[in-house]
């Protein structure tokens, strides 16, 4: 009866660990250690999410106004203004770079809802800024941020999205990594980006690692093939998960995308 017991408190108890460990799982909130590195044109700007927190990162002028502008959403375990500082982004754009909540100078904790909510109230703000073309807003998330990205070009009226490492739902992905888990019970945060994706008809350009050891290719492949509106898919040589972003290759989809989509 002993060993009865024991695989009774083993299928019971790590599936509840995993429940309760989940938040811990997915999102890693990371602080501000230095602004050191930022360029001197990104401004801080703050944003009142609707429940009253307050979101903080920046915003990175463009060259001229009204400008286009680039929504950036990160990784589980990145700060912002990393991403924001890389001199690569073009100049005739306006960069908008928001730590998720509880992540750099951002009040709250993370969620799903939470966090898509929150792309919702980053968007209606830059969107009604003078100095924003609203007509050509992209949405560009990374990893875990290309499902807030997915969300939020689903709906609100985006000029196109760019998704790096991107993924048809994190209960896929979970799956993926915990085969041994019932995850479909258990995540809360289930971020069904395959599901928001057959409803948008805006132009996707979606970049892969040539060997991604966190999100495998047949999960943006199915992100992917999703995708309602035109499409197209760049994989970067010798580059895994976290050195994606590294090659010029990579700055060049960036860049050719983004001034395909340089007028209204």
């Amino acid at each position: 009866m002993v060993w009865i017991v024991l695989v009774a408190v083993v299928l019971l108890g790590v599936p509840a660990a995993a429940w309760f460990a989940q938040d811990r799982l997915i999102f890693f909130p990371q602080p501000i250690v230095s602004t050191a590195h930022l360029p001197a044109d990104a401004e801080p700007l703050e944003i009142v999410a609707t429940d009253g927190t307050r979101l903080r990162g920046w915003m990175r002028a463009a060259s001229a106004t009204p400008a286009p502008v680039v929504l950036y959403f990160g990784g589980n375990a990145e700060e912002v203004s990393g991403t924001l500082a890389d001199p690569r982004w073009p100049r005739d754009w306006g960069i908008v770079a928001i730590n998720y909540r509880g992540y750099g100078e951002s009040e709250g904790a993370p969620g799903e809802s939470a966090l898509v909510a929150d792309a919702l109230a980053i968007y209606d703000r830059i969107a009604a800024r003078p100095d924003v073309d609203a007509r050509r807003i992209v949405a560009f998330g990374r990893s875990l941020g290309t499902g807030v990205a997915v969300k939020l070009a689903a709906a609100r009226p985006v000029a196109g999205a760019i998704l790096v490492s991107p993924y048809d739902s994190l209960v896929e992905l979970g799956r993926t990594h915990y085969p041994w888990l019932p995850v479909s019970w258990l995540l809360r945060h289930r971020f069904d980006s395959a599901a928001d994706a057959r409803r948008v008809q805006a132009p996707l350009l979606a970049i892969v690692a040539d060997d991604d050891s966190i999100v495998p290719r047949e999960r943006s492949q199915a992100l992917y093939d999703a995708w309602a509106g035109p499409k197209s898919w760049l994989v970067v040589p010798a580059t895994d998960h976290n050195t994606l972003s590294g090659p010029e290759a990579f700055w060049g989809g960036v860049g050719g995308f983004l001034k395909a989509r340089a007028s209204p």
